[in-house]
């Protein structure tokens, strides 16, 4: 092969992205997306619902002895 040719191939596996990256891209950005259109959607007492039992969980974990 030649050098030129093995340098170039060399060079663009180093710099590609992988596929992995490119998911977790994708993924964030439809995590960015989806938040705001799901609070959106819920209602003040479903809000309500799920801040009490956020707030109930980590206080339990605070009584059994741990701190997170």
């Amino acid at each position: 092969m030649d050098l030129n040719a093995s340098a170039f191939r060399n060079v663009q596996e180093l710099t590609a992205e992988s596929n992995e990256s490119k998911r977790v891209a994708a993924g964030r950005a439809g995590g960015k997306a989806g938040g705001p259109a799901r609070a959106a959607t819920l209602t003040a007492e479903r809000r309500r619902e799920i801040a009490v039992k956020a707030n109930e969980s980590r206080w339990r974990k605070r009584t059994n002895g741990t701190k997170d």
